[in-house]
């Protein structure tokens, strides 16, 4: 059983939409009792919050329910937990490299966008924008989860 775990800077925007999307491909497929999903932050600031109101609308807008997921940190022990730890961007990639123990962890630790051929390979982060941004980041991540299950399935 493939086990996932989505990671941004505060859990609150990016990686709960991407746990909520990737869910929703898996689920479309007929898979749902074959994965293991989840979301973190590199971060603490938000740990036990729900996702951010803009990341509740778009994924409402589209027909997904996350606002029962809640913040929380990535903690050593998910490197050892989860098959994929995915990171949002190049500064969460580094900084799950940076955790405890790493270095030597099970995980595949990747970025989302390395699967998908992509002009940037970082999701932007859409906290300080406005309503656009977060629509684009779910179009984004919407496209980058389809090819990343297809990855996994492979």
């Amino acid at each position: 059983m493939p086990s996932v775990l989505f990671v941004c800077l505060g859990n609150i925007c990016r990686s709960p939409l991407a746990e909520g999307i990737f869910r929703h491909h898996v689920e479309r497929r007929g898979l749902a009792d074959r994965f293991v999903i989840d979301s973190a932050g590199t971060g603490d600031w938000h740990v036990g919050s729900p996702p951010h109101i803009e990341s509740r609308r778009v994924a409402r807008d589209r027909g997904l329910d996350i606002s029962s997921q809640r913040a929380r940190q990535i903690v050593p022990d998910d490197l050892k937990t989860f098959d994929w730890v995915v990171a949002m961007d190049t500064t969460n990639h580094r900084d799950i490299l940076a955790l405890p123990g790493a270095g030597g962890c099970p995980a595949r630790v990747i970025r989302l966008l390395d699967i998908v051929s992509h002009a940037s390979k970082d999701v932007p982060d859409p906290y300080f924008g406005g309503a656009d941004g977060f629509d684009a980041v779910y179009d984004l991540l919407d496209e980058a989860c389809a090819a990343f299950l297809d990855h996994v399935m492979d």
